[in-house]
């Protein structure tokens, strides 16, 4: 049914970095829209392999910047950094159709890369499949890498095992998935993703959920489901088998919603808006940057702030994500989609869409930036 793109030739170019008024901010682009037979790119998700290589994924958009039609998932390699960025190359590339939603993980233990996607077929925009006309509901798959995203596995459908029959929208993350470090559940690799649910017509369709594996990425399962309202989402592990779920909110009042888990991942307490993260409806990203005792407890947390996809700003919480006291704003204009990392040199990173959707770009800064907030 799928014709498959395994192999990716990569070409380095550089890239500038030139510095923001403040010389604090270092900005890069990684995708450009126009660029390399694309019309747009979209959906950044960002993650470092054990040799320290950075793998920026998006979705590479054809024919226009719509979430539907011929969507290639494309990748982009650095080894320096992100001071400079090879060429994008395909991940999937399925004729025409809409192959997407970058959800990455590296496996800490064997070094492989899995990467989580989801594929629908190219004419079927979001309405039809959750309206249940489109000929199938959207379709979960995985592929992996294990010479440090250099080549790609033919992506294997996990549908059966990661969505339930009612469910027809899904998407994987978007942005990076984790592998719990410590507890009882160590080693597991946990995926946040997102579905809508026709079980019930009463209720807002969008809910959150996670799936993982426990196996190296050799079975996977389904984890929690959190309430509806909830949408595209990001995990971070809390300390004693804890685990945060960071959430898209449709609650209508531009606060991001928050449940915790003390099982990893297999249960959740109930949803809660947080006060402190005013954020537009958007997918945002959350990470772990360092545990309590690596210097101190810290949890990062980016999105546009406000009403609209403007302001990219970047939260620090020193508890445990309870509360957010730190803030600072990384840049005024259009920002939508982003995806933190802490970098192999321990700067923190943000891969975010820029300008109306003009560029996906790294912006680098460090931690002690953030940290010194007036």
């Amino acid at each position: 049914m799928h014709k498959f793109c395994l192999l990716i030739a990569l070409t380095a170019s550089s890239v500038s970095l030139p510095s923001s008024a403040a010389q604090d901010i270092r900005f890069g682009d990684v995708f450009v829209s126009g660029q390399h037979g694309y019309h747009s790119f979209r959906i950044p998700a960002i993650v470092s392999t054990k040799a320290g290589t950075l793998l920026a994924f998006c979705e590479g958009r054809k024919d226009s910047r719509s979430d539907a039609g011929d969507i290639d998932l494309v990748v982009s390699r650095s080894t320096d950094a992100g001071k400079s960025w090879s060429s994008p190359a395909i991940v999937w590339d399925d004729a025409d159709n809409t192959c997407g939603n970058p959800a990455p993980v590296v496996d800490q233990t064997t070094g492989t890369i899995w990467l989580p996607m989801t594929w629908n077929r190219g004419k079927d925009r979001e309405k039809k499949i959750k309206d249940g006309t489109s000929q199938f509901p959207r379709r979960v798959f995985m592929t992996h890498s294990s010479d440090d995203g250099l080549t790609w596995a033919e992506p294997k459908e996990i549908s059966g095992s990661t969505r339930k029959e009612h469910w027809r929208w899904y998407a994987t993350g978007p942005g990076n998935a984790i592998q719990l470090q410590r507890g009882a559940h160590k080693g597991r690799l946990l995926i946040p993703a997102n579905h809508s649910d026709h079980q019930d017509s009463t209720k807002h369709p969008y809910r959150s959920h996670v799936f993982w594996s426990d196996d190296h990425g050799t079975t996977w399962q389904l984890g929690a489901v959190q309430e509806d309202k909830t949408n595209e989402s990001a995990v971070v592990e809390l300390p004693d088998d804890g685990v945060l779920h960071v959430m898209r909110s449709y609650h209508g009042n531009n606060r991001r919603a928050m449940a915790v888990s003390g099982d990893g991942g297999q249960t959740f307490g109930g949803v809660y808006l947080d006060e402190a993260l005013d954020t537009p409806v958007c997918q945002a990203s959350a990470i772990r940057y360092s545990w309590a005792d690596e210097g101190g407890s810290r949890i990062l947390f980016s999105s546009p702030r406000g009403k609209a996809r403007t302001g990219l700003t970047v939260w620090l919480s020193q508890d445990e994500g309870k509360t957010w006291p730190v803030s600072r704003q990384i840049y005024e204009g259009g920002s939508a989609y982003s995806n933190l990392i802490r970098l192999p040199d321990d700067q923190v990173g943000v891969l975010f869409e820029k300008d109306g959707y003009k560029s996906i770009t790294l912006a680098t800064f460090d931690l002690s930036w953030l940290e010194a907030t007036p």
